[in-house]
């Protein structure tokens, strides 16, 4: 194989496709160069280049196809099945048992709205590097998501497909899956979390736009194209699909409403909020994109050139939670904007708990990271988080003066402005009850910091 692959490299393109065909059905007709991979990095680093910097970088439809039927989807799933008698919720905090009793390219109903179906995209769409991070993921899910894309997202779009393996009980749940089409695999050598393993990931990403999904999605029928369009119209824009509801129960795929957007209160709670009647009002067309003033994080899609500008993620977070706000907040600050695309759609899964530890506990890793993003981007109205999340005063945080300096660099607008002109609703809703408190807790001072207790002429103006 390595013999092959330098003559590869370094023949003259007339020669190249008969030696191509003989390496790809190699790779496909041996069940152990995992293994013999995952042993010699170098070997590693020969598949890699055969299979994702051909001169074409594109892998022909009858070895796409080959790539898809060989795989041995009962060897991979038999592997870490669901034994009868235990409970099927305790491992991921789902139904493991239904979600293994459904295909892994199960069709979906379309979701989207007709309109949607008459849309005709532009043909030179850029290509997306789509990152997907895990940590002990079940099998059945991971492979559907990873199946999904390949099913319903058109060849010439996907540039790759990232796992990141956040340093899973078994690295052969992202090894094993490297034989579909355009899937590598990326592990973490200790336990990150999400945040930095999508950074990694994007880091590793050779492509011009970033797709980041979740280990439990499904996306539906020409997801990709209404989001890449709007990257290609402006890449200062992030966008999210129209996420649909995979039942953790069921996995029955059900569909979301159309009318919805990001928002949240004071304690940096996410939440669904319908549109106003004036808002859906002012809404001619049913596939017009919905500004939102915050994404759900999980789904969206990020020029790459733009996301490293913007400072990527804030690394210092831990394993999950707040980092949708921290570049919500980022993006519209210092010159971007956040839009939800009714025409795309992916299903994911909703679970009621987290099935992973987080190694300082799930309610102050979410402290941290959000009293971060306070400290960082709320500037005086921070005083109203602390209000309605008093746990959080005196918890450490960490150290914030880099993602201050980044802030000063990009010359990002303030918090007021963001209130202002993106989520007034926030400020207009909760006025008079928060402001009473935050009268109050201006006077008990004796538990507070000095940041604290400092008056805030900003939370005034509200």
């Amino acid at each position: 194989l390595l013999m092959r692959a330098r003559l590869f490299c370094s023949c003259p393109p007339a020669h190249q496709g008969a030696i191509k065909s003989q390496l790809f059905k190699f790779f496909i007709q041996t069940p152990n160069l995992n293994h013999l991979i995952e042993k010699e990095p170098s070997r590693q680093n020969t598949t890699t280049l055969f299979f994702f910097l051909l001169p074409d970088g594109q892998i022909s439809d009858a070895e796409w196809e080959d790539m898809l039927e060989r795989f041995d989807e009962r060897g991979y799933l038999n592997a870490r099945r669901w034994k009868p008698g235990d409970d099927p919720y305790t491992l991921y905090a789902f139904n493991q048992r239904e979600s293994e009793r459904i295909p892994s390219n199960r069709a979906l109903r379309d979701t989207r709205h007709f309109r949607c179906a008459t849309i005709r995209y532009d043909s030179d769409l850029p290509p997306t590097s789509i990152i997907i991070t895990f940590h002990n993921e079940a099998r059945s899910t991971l492979l559907r998501t990873v199946r999904s894309v390949l099913n319903r997202t058109p060849v010439h779009l996907i540039h790759e497909i990232i796992l990141v393996d956040d340093f899973s009980d078994d690295e052969s749940d992202c090894q094993l899956l490297i034989k579909l089409p355009k899937v590598r695999c990326v592990r973490n050598p200790q336990r990150e979390g999400l945040i930095r393993s999508r950074v990694r990931g994007a880091d590793s990403a050779k492509a011009a736009v970033l797709t980041f999904l979740d280990s439990h999605c499904e996306v539906n029928k020409d997801w990709l194209p209404p989001l890449l369009q709007r990257i290609k119209q402006d890449p200062t824009r992030v966008v999210s699909p129209v996420i649909d509801i995979i039942n953790m129960d069921t996995f029955a795929y059900v569909a979301a409403s159309a009318d919805l957007r990001g928002g949240f209160d004071w304690s940096l709670h996410f939440k669904w909020e319908q549109l106003s009647p004036e808002q859906r009002a002012r809404r001619t067309d049913p596939a017009q994109p919905i500004k939102t003033p915050i994404i759900a994080g999980g789904l969206f899609v990020i020029d790459r050139s733009w996301f490293n500008h913007l400072g990527k993620y804030d690394t210092a977070m831990d394993i999950w939670g707040g980092e949708n706000f921290e570049i919500s907040f980022r993006v519209w600050q210092c010159g971007g904007s956040l839009e939800i695309l009714p025409c795309s759609r992916v299903g994911h899964v909703f679970r009621k708990k987290h099935p992973y530890v987080f190694p300082e506990g799930n309610a102050n890793t979410y402290i941290k990271n959000t009293r971060r993003t306070a400290e960082v981007w709320m500037d005086d109205f921070s005083l109203f988080y602390y209000s309605a999340r008093p746990a959080a005063r005196g918890k450490s945080y960490g150290d914030i003066r880099g993602r201050l300096e980044l802030r000063k660099k990009l010359k990002c607008k303030t918090f007021k402005w963001y209130l202002d002109n993106v989520y007034p609703e926030l400020k207009n809703g909760e006025k008079k009850t928060l402001l009473k408190t935050v009268y109050w807790k201006i006077f008990e001072c004796n538990n507070w910091t000095t940041q604290d207790c400092t008056h805030n002429m900003e939370a005034n103006k509200l």
